[in-house]
């Protein structure tokens, strides 16, 4: 699961840095380009960051949960209580609470003009925390993988070469 308006911000996005890139090509040159580039990806970079890659993602055995940099897996049986509050938050039996920045989220209510007869939809943040619900009472007793917190490496890597790129490109504009 992931906010719909992530990727479509990072495609915008990605067609503006491709636009920028391309016209410091044509203005100035591929040499000049590539002084400017480290500054647009790292742009690019946070925006991944902010808007896209948060997400849940669940199955059988447990979940994993993405908040930016930082990824926790668990399995159903680690998990005492799974909630909506502004987003959807997991309570595990290690204390903590993860809360899921690119998962469902608590939507506006309905609007009370809806058409004779027609019954009110229930959001799709209700209806997504009742799946998960359902998946977390239904799991398995061997559903029981450990909690575990990591770093997205390759987003680490990816930003560590853009910075490296940056200082480069900085070094070679004042010594020139």
């Amino acid at each position: 699961m992931r906010a719909v308006s992530g990727p479509v911000f990072l495609v915008l996005c990605s067609l503006l840095a491709l636009f920028l890139l391309g016209d410091a090509v044509v203005r100035a040159g591929w040499g000049q380009m590539l002084l400017l580039a480290p500054w647009i990806l790292l742009g690019l970079w946070v925006v991944y960051e902010v808007a896209f890659v948060s997400s849940v993602r669940i199955d059988d055995a447990g979940g994993t949960v993405q908040n930016m940099l930082r990824r926790t897996s668990f399995g159903w049986r680690r998990v005492r209580d799974v909630d909506l509050r502004w987003q959807l938050v997991f309570s595990l039996d290690d204390g903590t609470d993860v809360t899921c920045y690119g998962g469902p989220a608590r939507a506006r209510p309905p609007h009370a003009g809806a058409r004779d007869g027609e019954e009110p939809k229930a959001p799709t943040s209700l209806r997504d925390l009742t799946d998960i619900r359902d998946r977390w009472e239904s799991a398995a007793d061997t559903a029981d993988a450990p909690i575990r917190r990591s770093w997205d490496r390759p987003a680490l890597l990816a930003l560590g070469a853009i910075l490296i790129w940056a200082v480069v490109a900085v070094v070679l504009t004042n010594g020139a």
